[in-house]
């Protein structure tokens, strides 16, 4: 009888207060869809850094015939310099971080550069004689590049070290930033349901001022004259949540992995699995925040 009773304020309340309630229901269903974006993307970009950061190489540059540094006197970079810097990378010390050496010659070079830049004004003027010499090191984990570099780099012959690990760090900064643009959004968002939920329940406690009166009188206490009200919020908040849980995973399933993930075959794009495991936590951060917000309304409003 109980709960029948519980039951049947909770739709009371529900449909006394319609527009309201979708209007919780919007807003939740934005916010948590934020959210849900602000995960999916930080699980996008430790993939992708998981992805590029172990195809990263560290590439030893070798002096050319114009080439004037403190390791270069302009003078190409000779054969014994060249395995000097092979017999370091095979070292004791260094062996255990190396992963794969290949060595490119000015041939090799000029292919790569002509397959990368060919049609651009640049090529016009490059020619096998002015690509430099290569080693291209695999590191065994992306922690060991600075330590390869640090190694090599000021040995006679070498023009230059470049990691292509520092090349993917300015990327990776800027979708971070994106990430944090986005959780900001969404806490805001969250901020403005919790209000809007706080204010539907004082809304429909209001309403019901005099029912509210006369159970009191009759002897119902705090916690029952309370539950309904709680319930409400949660309903409310629980709707925007699977709105929420559903437009994520269906944005994995037909965009990302449907359009996306075809074209971008060699990056690694989230799943669908994970977006399984991120409607669980939006719908439970959904029926949270609402469930205390609505509890802490009541309860203000009862000892008014």
């Amino acid at each position: 009888m109980r709960l029948q009773l519980i039951g049947q304020e909770v739709w009371n309340g529900l449909r006394r207060n319609l527009s309201v309630v979708v209007s919780v229901v919007l807003v939740t269903f934005i916010s948590l869809s934020f959210v849900g974006a602000a995960i999916l993307l930080q699980l996008q970009i430790n993939q992708m850094k998981g992805f590029w950061y172990d195809r990263a190489q560290v590439g030893i540059y070798f002096c050319g015939p114009v080439d004037a540094t403190e390791t270069c006197t302009q003078t190409a970079a000779t054969e014994e310099q060249v395995q000097a810097v092979q017999d370091v990378l095979a070292s004791g010390a260094i062996a255990p971080y190396v992963g794969d050496v290949v060595f490119e010659d000015r041939e090799q070079a000029y292919a790569n550069f002509m397959e990368q830049f060919g049609g651009t004004a640049s090529a016009e003027f490059a020619s096998p004689e002015t690509m430099n010499e290569a080693l291209r090191v695999q590191p065994a984990s992306p922690a060991d590049a600075e330590l390869i570099r640090e190694a090599t780099s000021a040995l006679p012959g070498v023009l230059e070290v470049r990691d292509q690990q520092a090349l993917l760090d300015p990327i990776f900064q800027v979708l971070n930033t994106a990430s944090l643009a986005a959780i900001g959004v969404a806490v805001l968002m969250l901020v403005a349901a919790v209000l809007l939920i706080s204010t539907t329940i004082r809304l429909s406690a209001f309403s019901r001022k005099r029912e509210l009166g006369i159970m009191r009188l009759v002897g119902a206490s705090n916690r029952f004259i309370q539950t309904p009200f709680i319930i409400e919020g949660v309903v409310a908040a629980l709707l925007g949540a699977v709105l929420a849980a559903g437009s994520v995973i269906a944005i994995v399933h037909f965009f990302l992995q449907g359009y996306v993930a075809p074209m971008l075959q060699t990056i690694a794009i989230v799943t669908i699995d994970d977006a399984l495991l991120v409607a669980p936590v939006l719908v439970g951060i959904g029926v949270l925040f609402a469930g205390v917000a609505a509890a802490v309304a009541i309860r203000r409003y009862l000892r008014i």
